[in-house]
């Protein structure tokens, strides 16, 4: 059974209709063209206001290539003035010494991270408006989160330096804190967004919060959680890297020390034995991302 054709429009009724159409693109491109000039205006007014000059980038640019230059550069040794590679163990000299401290960088960012995760998996819960019908309770939870998120690592860091003098304990409670307030956003986003009917069913038939929470709530949103934990073991290791310029333990007080004095061999050696660690946790926590999302899917 063959279908009909259908007849084309005669030019009287085509006119109008194609008229329209070339408006409604002519507009569409006006409010690009708009946008696009809002955004190019805004970005050269926030360029002059920070003082960003092209010029500077352009003639000075060639010592930040420099500075690499030097990083790779040996200044001691039978191979002095040669590259890096030429001798990996005058460069590695304090392998032993480093990868302790990377040890402790480590530690201090999986304690912070699983300290920060729990205090989020509670107060996310709290925070989420199809949990708690309290709105004053949502609120100061809310704010709480907001400033513990809002006060950089480094800060929270120095503070605890000063209280709790110089060590990992300044690092991990600064990373915890900045974790909790992180994690319980992304926690409390996951809750808002499950599905209601179990929770509903299990309220009907008289559960308690916690135990709503235990038996309704916790077995959808756990891989989500879990992943996200992984995630953020993987940036705070990089924050425990830097929390150490400001005495908090770890591999970054041998790296800002290196920096201070200039010596641009170990600045280099410490940074290669940062990016590796941080590219193996990479490959590391996303292979077990993967996994749980696969498990949640159920595939």
């Amino acid at each position: 059974m063959s279908g009909a054709a259908l007849p084309l429009l005669g030019p009287e009724r085509l006119q109008p209709l194609l008229a329209g159409y070339a408006a409604v693109r002519r507009a569409e491109r006006q409010r690009l063209l708009l946008g696009g000039a809002i955004v190019l205006a805004l970005a050269l007014l926030a360029g002059w206001v920070a003082e960003v000059r092209p010029a500077v980038l352009w003639d000075r640019g060639g010592e930040f290539f420099g500075y690499f230059g030097r990083l790779f550069t040996l200044e001691a040794g039978r191979h002095a003035g040669t590259g890096v590679w030429n001798d990996p163990a005058e460069w590695f000299w304090g392998l032993g010494r480093w990868m302790r401290q990377l040890v402790d960088t480590l530690l201090m960012a999986y304690v912070g991270t699983l300290v920060g995760c729990l205090g989020a998996f509670l107060f996310g819960m709290l925070s989420a408006d199809n949990l708690v019908r309290s709105a004053p309770l949502r609120w100061g939870v809310r704010r709480f989160l907001e400033i513990c998120r809002t006060v950089p690592e480094i800060v929270f860091a120095l503070i605890f330096v000063i209280a709790f003098g110089l060590g990992p304990l300044a690092g991990v409670l600064a990373i915890a804190i900045h974790t909790f307030g992180a994690q319980g956003k992304l926690f409390s986003e996951i809750c808002e967004n499950i599905d209601m009917k179990p929770v509903d069913g299990v309220v009907a038939a008289g559960a308690s919060w916690p135990l709503m929470a235990r038996f309704a709530v916790v077995p959808q949103v756990l891989p989500g959680f879990l992943s996200y934990a992984l995630l953020r073991f993987e940036i705070n290791v990089r924050g425990a890297a830097v929390l150490g310029f400001v005495g908090a333990g770890g591999i970054g007080q041998d790296l800002v020390e290196a920096v201070r004095k200039f010596y641009y061999n170990d600045v280099a050696a410490l940074l290669v034995l940062i990016i590796l660690t941080v590219v193996v946790i990479d490959l590391a926590t996303g292979w077990l991302r993967r996994r749980l999302l696969g498990a949640e899917l159920g595939q």
